[in-house]
């Protein structure tokens, strides 16, 4: 599995939290685009998520995330749609290939990178969803998983 070192572009994003099985939180992308439709603002980047704990160490029931789409727009934060800016970082970037429920092996890939390059991880890895499970099959979905890094 390639790991990349990369520079990420700083972005404003629209985001909800979620607590409960990862698999419950596709819903809320439409719930998003919608918001943001209905704000005037535009959509500029695939949709992404932050999954905060691992699901094979964590109760479903308490897994943590947030997901959203970046934005360009006007949009305050409003109910349970926050904004947030990120900021440009280092980061160590894969891309996997594959079911969702497979992309372990590329956080893996990632913390292993950071320890041996002298990297410490900074927050949470960040998923990037490349291409729509409702026009590829399973197989073929594209993530692109990010973990943001500062040098030892």
């Amino acid at each position: 599995m390639e790991v990349k070192l990369k520079k990420t572009q700083p972005m404003r994003v629209a985001v909800i939290s979620h607590v409960g099985s990862y698999t419950q939180v596709g819903k809320l992308y439409g719930e998003i685009a919608r918001w943001l439709a209905q704000k005037r603002s535009m959509i500029t980047g695939p949709p992404f998520g932050w999954f905060y704990d691992n699901p094979e160490e964590m109760p479903e029931n308490k897994l943590r995330s947030e997901v959203g789409f970046p934005f360009k727009g006007e949009a305050k934060s409003e109910g349970n749609i926050k904004i947030k800016d990120i900021p440009a970082q280092e980061a160590l970037s894969t891309i996997h290939k594959g079911p969702y429920r497979e992309v372990g092996p590329s956080y893996t890939a990632l913390f292993q990178c950071a320890r041996e390059k002298g990297y410490i991880p900074v927050g949470c890895p960040m998923e990037i969803y490349l291409n729509d499970p409702a026009k590829v099959p399973q197989s073929e979905l594209l993530t692109e998983v990010q973990l943001s890094v500062k040098k030892k």
